[in-house]
């Protein structure tokens, strides 16, 4: 906020300074448009304090997003395991990026556990079905239904 405060004060009492001598005006930019210690209103060793902030906090956030990007790889490295999808060299190559060991994060570990367990309680159910044929299945329900047929015509006189 103090820089702030002070590149716009120090750009109006320049503005102020009136005349058109061009020397006495100093360079404020260098060649490549980067700012300077002068044109910003600091002392050089503040300027550069600055600037090695600025780099550590830019460092900071594209280590956090590498590693947001590898977790949300690893996500969809874990849907294409669980429906047998293609997997994508993109999503190996982001995990390599963040490290290598990218763990999924907490709250999504549990949720995938819990499916897990529900697949397997559901796979012995439907695991007998897919395994019977069903035209077996079919003779024996129809033999089931004419010997209730049988017994109830025997025991009840209306039918």
């Amino acid at each position: 906020m103090t820089f702030f405060l002070k590149t716009m004060i120090s750009g109006k009492m320049k503005d102020l300074g009136g005349g058109g001598g061009g020397g006495e005006e100093a360079k404020t930019e260098e060649g490549d448009g980067k700012p300077t210690a002068k044109s910003t209103g600091m002392t050089r060793e503040e300027f550069e304090e600055y600037q090695r902030q600025l780099l550590e906090e830019k460092i900071e956030r594209d280590n956090a997003f590498t590693q947001k990007k590898a977790e949300r790889a690893t996500v969809r490295l874990h849907m294409r395991d669980k429906y047998r999808l293609p997997h994508s060299d993109k999503d190996d190559s982001q995990i390599q990026m963040a490290g290598g060991d990218v763990e999924l994060p907490e709250e999504l570990a549990k949720m995938v556990q819990e499916d897990e367990d529900e697949e397997e309680a559901n796979d012995s159910f439907f695991g007998t079905i897919q395994n019977m044929d069903f035209d077996t299945i079919k003779t024996k329900a129809q033999e089931t239904f004419t010997e209730i047929k049988q017994t109830a015509e025997e025991k009840c006189s209306v039918m």
